[in-house]
């Protein structure tokens, strides 16, 4: 399935998005543990939605990149 310039676009557009919340979560959950002072419940809740948005960007980049058939 081809995709138009538009959707390629629009793809780009969310992957950078999530990429950006992705790279924020990750600094945060790092500040937290270098900080110490942190429940350990809440890094589990943020490390779980680090790894949704890592799925996200998996499938966004799916959809950009042609199957290649060897």
């Amino acid at each position: 399935m081809r995709l138009s310039e538009a959707n390629k676009n629009a793809l780009k557009i969310e992957l950078a998005a999530v990429s950006t919340k992705h790279r924020k979560l990750d600094s945060e959950i790092r500040h937290m543990i270098e900080a110490g002072n942190y429940d350990q419940l809440e890094i589990q809740r943020l490390k779980r939605k680090k790894l949704q948005l890592k799925d996200e960007i998996i499938a966004i980049e799916s959809k950009l990149l042609p199957d290649i058939i060897a």
